[in-house]
């Protein structure tokens, strides 16, 4: 499902990538392959560097089909960022790269916050931030932060993810194994 960022997916990404409806919600955008090439190779570097974590979102062929990373590292926390290709939107496939990446950074890669900055204009992820019982909207409790990332503007509204309500979160909810097992029984 997720694998560390390689240069030769960058391709198949800048072509999902550019799509209208992806584009402007893409935190390093570029206009041309060459560029992407650049950025991605930029990205691998600052993963190396402990500046990032990155993954390359893969389809159950191993085909790339978007990213997730968690930028801007401070103190165990860091800013997630995520997009898929317009045609794997609505198929879960979101949900389940969050899963996977929230389980290496909390679990292996000692992150102990992810937050999530929305436009507020982004509906579509703004729902989806919603739907997770694990986050909490942080515009209230968090507000130096929200300051910050907004500059001055009301753009962007901010979430939080701790370890520990995601931990909770796993704890209460049984995994997809596991409930295909009780449909069995």
């Amino acid at each position: 499902m997720l694998k560390k960022r390689d240069i030769h997916d960058s391709h198949a990404l800048y072509e999902l990538m550019v799509h209208p409806e992806v584009f402007p919600y893409v935190r390093h955008k570029a206009e041309s392959i060459e560029e992407y090439l650049f950025l991605t190779k930029q990205i691998i570097e600052a993963e190396e560097r402990s500046e990032l974590i990155s993954r390359t979102i893969l389809d159950e062929w191993g085909s790339p089909i978007g990213t997730i990373s968690l930028f801007d590292l401070q103190e165990n926390a860091g800013f997630l960022g995520t997009w898929l290709g317009k045609p794997y939107h609505g198929q879960g496939y979101n949900q389940t790269a969050k899963d996977a990446f929230f389980n290496e950074l909390f679990y292996e890669l000692g992150i102990e916050t992810i937050f999530l900055r929305i436009r507020k204009r982004n509906v579509r992820s703004i729902k989806a931030a919603e739907k997770l019982p694990y986050a909490i909207n942080a515009n209230e409790t968090r507000t130096a932060l929200l300051e910050q990332i907004n500059n001055g503007e009301d753009i962007f509204s901010l979430y939080e993810i701790t370890k520990d309500l995601y931990t909770l979160y796993t704890m209460r909810t049984p995994s997809i194994a596991e409930e295909q097992h009780l449909k069995e029984a």
